[in-house]
């Protein structure tokens, strides 16, 4: 998962793109990068690390422009070195950087196609550089430069490409060029200012991005449409792909956007409550005699939804956990046993509200249940009674092929087991998981009824399809032991 932004100004971006991806930084602490656009002149500056850490005041001199692009990333697949950073840059044609939110599932015949076929070189082991190499081919053989023509080289990317991508791009003597995969998978937000009398536009992942650089968010970039704002700030919007299943994933709300951002018109805050309800009622369900005495959540993500489980059990909500905030996201990290020592570094519970009680601990989902695990075994230790778990999501017991680095499925801790067999595995008394039905219609919500969404990493359905053997190259990128080999340990 990364994070994108960018932004057609009327002044210099470098400023307004940096402030955005801090408010983006959840979605990527691996690398940061901003490029803009100065008259005939593109300006870049990339590196491994925090954006506080990559940009200094010298670098952001440099990035003078009034439109650019920023991007903060984790590696989903492939190397994890600096030249991954983005954004990308190709000079054929015209001069071309884009930066990339998502991952394409087709691309070892891309790689091929555009070397063979279309004459260009690959030089990292990035899929954001062949979506780049795709659209600028795609543009080239357009013959001339003009927003028709960049909606057309979109149109190309999508019967080229398949996947779940959300790409900015910005050409230069054109501006800025934004789109979504077909399925809408990926997320990015469309938004308007008025400055000077003149209109200013970005697009970023996130509504959160666009509120902090006062932006008034006007809607979310079409799936499969082509969004192009020209260096005099004229916005044009084209559809490009005939109408395909919409399918926006569903972990967004879940786990990684920020509760204050706007996704698919749906509060992430309100999301998250609406499956604290589902899930409190559930629970009710089950046990209408419980005996939990307290609803802590496993900060940050699952407090809105712990909040209103314990509002429908009638129980305490205590905070029982304080929160290292220095400390990067457990399942982002990169081996196993870093993950094991980063959740000591991570959270350390507060005694009192564990001793001699019956906890229910609440979390956004359990992946690895590398975590989980260790939590539980805190509980205990802080003095709990008896120690109940709950995910506000189903169980993940496939991978996530759509931009999120999810593991091979063997290193899914509901892979392969029953629920009573992952209870005993966490060491819980009791492991109470949200349904996938009431999921999707706690995010969906009463204005939204029956909307579908990517849920493939809890149903196994994937809305692109999959090629044979692709799970199979996907373990051998994705795994720890494939990760361990790339850094050279």
């Amino acid at each position: 998962m990364c994070g994108i932004i960018g932004i057609a100004g009327a002044t210099d971006v470098a400023a307004a793109l940096y402030d955005g991806l801090t408010v983006l930084q959840h979605r990527g602490q691996d690398a940061a990068g901003i490029a803009t656009l100065d008259g005939s002149r593109l300006r870049l500056h990339k590196g491994n690390g925090l954006v506080k850490e990559v940009f200094d005041e010298r670098a952001m001199e440099l990035l003078t422009g009034r439109v650019g692009i920023g991007h903060c990333r984790y590696p989903t697949a492939g190397s994890e070195g600096s030249d991954e950073a983005q954004p990308f840059y190709v000079n054929s044609p015209y001069g071309i950087a884009l930066a990339h939110n998502g991952n394409l599932i087709n691309t070892d015949a891309l790689r091929q196609m555009v070397f063979e076929q279309d004459k260009r070189n690959i030089n990292t082991e990035s899929d954001s550089e062949v979506l780049l190499n795709v659209f600028a081919h795609e543009l080239q053989v357009q013959g001339r430069l003009d927003p028709r023509a960049a909606a057309a080289a979109v149109a190309g990317v999508h019967r080229r490409c398949t996947g779940g991508y959300a790409a900015v791009a910005m050409v230069l003597g054109l501006g800025l060029v934004a789109f979504r995969d077909p399925h809408g998978i990926r997320p990015l937000v469309l938004g308007k200012r008025e400055r000077d009398g003149r209109a200013e536009y970005a697009v970023a992942s996130e509504s959160v991005a666009l509120d902090i650089l006062g932006f008034v968010r006007v809607r979310d970039v079409l799936p499969g449409e082509a969004v192009v704002i020209t260096g005099d700030g004229q916005l044009h919007a084209e559809a490009t792909v005939q109408e395909q299943p919409h399918a926006p994933c569903i972990f967004e709300f879940v786990y990684f956007a920020r509760p204050d951002s706007m996704i698919e018109n749906i509060s992430v805050h309100k999301a998250r409550m609406r499956m604290g309800v589902t899930l409190g009622q559930k629970i009710l369900r089950l046990r209408p005699d419980h005996d939990i005495d307290t609803v802590i959540p496993i900060p940050d993500t699952s407090r809105d939804a712990a909040l209103e489980i314990a509002n429908v059990l009638g129980v305490k909500y205590r905070e029982g956990f304080i929160k290292n905030r220095y400390v990067g996201r457990t399942f982002i990290m990169p081996g196993q046993g870093e993950r094991v020592k980063s959740v000591r570094r991570k959270l350390n519970p507060i005694p009192l509200e564990f001793k001699d009680r019956v906890v229910l601990l609440v979390d956004d989902s359990i992946v690895r249940g590398t975590t989980s695990q260790q939590i539980v075994q805190m509980a205990r230790d802080a003095g709990a009674r008896k120690v109940y778990l709950a995910s506000a999501a189903p169980p993940v017991r496939h991978p996530n092929i759509y931009g999120i680095d999810m593991p091979s499925s063997e290193e899914l801790v509901a892979h392969g087991r029953t629920e009573a067999e992952i209870e005993k595995l966490l060491g819980c008394d009791w492991l109470i998981y949200q349904d996938l039905p009431d999921l999707e219609a706690a995010v969906a919500g009463p204005k939204f009824p029956g909307r579908k969404f990517d849920s493939s990493c809890f149903s196994g359905e994937y809305v692109t399809g999959i090629e044979p053997g692709y799970f199979e190259r996907l373990r051998q990128l994705r795994s720890d032991d494939a990760k361990r080999k790339r850094r050279g340990a």
